[in-house]
């Protein structure tokens, strides 16, 4: 009988991990909905979840450093605890670079955006089903996967028509600007393709 038949109680690792899931569909979500109507209100909430998923991390990292016995393996707690919090990072430093560079959105980086922040509540539920129902967690990292597949179709797509603009100064300038955008973005879908399979190795293991 594997370890989640056995234990049924609700572990502290589980909720915080939850909490950081929770999080990062929250900032995901208000970096979406940025870019459909800019707003001061949306900036301000996405970093308080990028600062508030710190410090959910901090006390994760502080109870595994505490806990002699985890759910899973601590390496496994660890790593989708930081898979999902670079997630967010990257969704933070995305929107500061947007303002950074008065850059407004464009249709690839909504639509990247859009996919990602898909995959980030794939990823919620998938954390929340892990107890009770890890064939389920399973089939939702797996979702949260094939979301991460089609942010590099569209990445790579962005990236084509991005060089096909005017060489001037002008168009040099805004083609920097527009890839550093991208990059933090598809750095946000490599790390939830992490996370994904973080939680696929975690119901392997102990299923």
């Amino acid at each position: 009988m594997g370890l989640f038949a056995r234990a049924r109680k609700k572990n502290r690792f589980l909720d915080l991990l939850t909490k950081q899931a929770e999080l990062t569909v929250q900032g995901l979500d208000a970096l979406r909905r940025y870019l459909r109507e800019p707003d001061a209100k949306l900036v301000d909430e996405l970093n308080r979840a990028e600062k508030e998923g710190d410090e959910v991390r901090r006390i994760l990292v502080d109870e595994l450093n505490n806990t002699f016995v985890t759910p899973f393996d601590r390496e496994d707690i660890y790593a989708l605890s930081l898979n999902i919090d670079d997630i967010l990072d990257y969704a933070n430093t995305t929107m500061d670079e947007l303002k950074l560079f008065e850059v407004e959105g464009n249709t690839y980086i909504e639509r990247i955006v859009s996919l990602l922040a898909d995959a980030a509540l794939e990823i919620y539920r998938a954390v929340q089903q892990l107890q009770d129902h890890p064939n389920v967690a399973s089939d939702h990292a797996v979702r949260a996967k094939a979301l991460e597949n089609r942010v590099e179709h569209v990445y790579r797509e962005a990236l084509a028509d991005l060089f096909k603009t005017p060489k001037d100064i002008d168009g040099m300038m805004q083609i920097l600007k527009l890839r550093e955008i991208y990059r933090h973005l598809s750095n946000a879908a490599d790390q939830g393709d992490e996370a994904a399979d973080v939680i696929g190795d975690i119901v392997v293991k102990w299923l």
